[in-house]
């Protein structure tokens, strides 16, 4: 075989190689961010949650105080 010809094989096989390896590093890393991000939305969408449940609290405490204001106020008046 001549070596011009065994020199590009071996040149075509680390090419190759290394190629294969960037994709895979970067199709990990990329996979790592996704997860990191759906970790984040997650905690994210619990917070949301959270103060949903705290604004509709705050309703029913803000009408609780209205009721007990009324109350007073005839209980003053007679």
């Amino acid at each position: 075989m001549n070596n011009e010809i065994l020199v590009a094989i071996i040149s075509f096989a680390g090419t190759a190689v290394g190629s294969i390896v960037a994709v895979v590093t970067a199709n990990s890393l990329t996979n790592f961010k996704i997860e990191e991000l759906k970790k984040q939305v997650e905690k994210h969408n619990t917070i949301v949650d959270r103060v949903y449940k705290l604004e509709a609290s705050d309703q029913v405490r803000t009408e609780e105080i209205k009721v007990i204001n009324h109350r007073i106020e005839d209980l003053e008046k007679s």
